[in-house]
């Protein structure tokens, strides 16, 4: 389970002086409506020791392109906050924070009595803004590491404010020629120097466009190594950022 202070300590450590850089959005939370289907688990729950983590972020332009391609994201109350516009324009915002196991298996679904309130769903809307998708992120990860939603969110919400004033400018580097997956690891590590290009994913869809930014961290919540497959692409392979209209 998650010791506060173990990952305070950790962050304190990570929160090195820099520049904040380009990744500014708005949002407002007030007049965003708390909906919740019920969760439906999409596997077995798996119990097993927890031996990582990954912070996984989600391009939010690219996401909501899709929905406008399938006209279904702008209208669907669970992806409204985050694609409609009402409540403000998004970059990359914490799609969740994953436990991982060994030998390319994770924990999830771990039963809980425990139900994350619609106060602490609005509080965190500005992290993720989909309440849908934060009742799913504790119920499938979540439960698997913290005892309550509250520790959970507490120690996602810890994680991307140790990274957020520094991530890169990715509208100024999706104009740039000849991006690769390598360019854009080396762009987060120039702004973000307690971090080393293998202990950032990078993943691409299948045309080649960003979708995730996915952050490697060890049991003690500092930066580690990633897997194969939380590092994604390789780092010739060709990206595109998609800036949205």
């Amino acid at each position: 389970m998650i010791r506060p202070a173990v990952l305070l300590a950790c962050l304190t450590t990570l929160a090195l002086p820099g520049t904040a850089l380009a990744q500014a959005y708005e949002c407002r939370t007030d007049e965003a409506p708390i909906t919740v289907r019920s969760v439906t688990p999409d596997g077995p729950v798996r119990h097993m020791p927890v031996a990582s983590y990954t912070l996984v972020l989600s391009w939010s332009p690219e996401f909501c392109r899709q929905g406008q391609i399938r006209q279904t994201r702008q209208s669907r109350a669970s992806d409204a906050m985050q694609c409609s516009g009402r409540h403000g324009r998004f970059g990359l915002i914490v799609h969740g924070l994953w436990p991982e196991g060994a030998a390319g298996r994770w924990p999830q679904w771990c039963p809980s009595p425990h139900r994350p309130s619609p106060r602490l769903l609005r509080r965190n809307l500005c992290m993720t803004p989909s309440a849908q998708l934060l009742a799913r992120e504790w119920a499938k990860h979540g439960s698997c590491m913290a005892r309550t939603p509250e520790a959970y969110f507490a120690a996602a919400e810890a994680l991307w404010e140790s990274v957020e004033p520094r991530l890169p400018d990715l509208d100024l580097l999706s104009r740039r020629e000849g991006l690769t997956a390598g360019r854009l690891r080396e762009a987060f590590v120039a702004a973000n120097p307690a971090w080393r290009t293998d202990q950032l994913g990078i993943h691409l869809n299948r045309r080649g466009w960003l979708e995730e930014v996915r952050l490697c961290y060890g049991r003690d919540f500092l930066p580690a190594r990633c897997s194969g497959s939380q590092l994604g692409a390789g780092d010739s392979q060709p990206a595109k950022i998609w800036r949205g209209l």
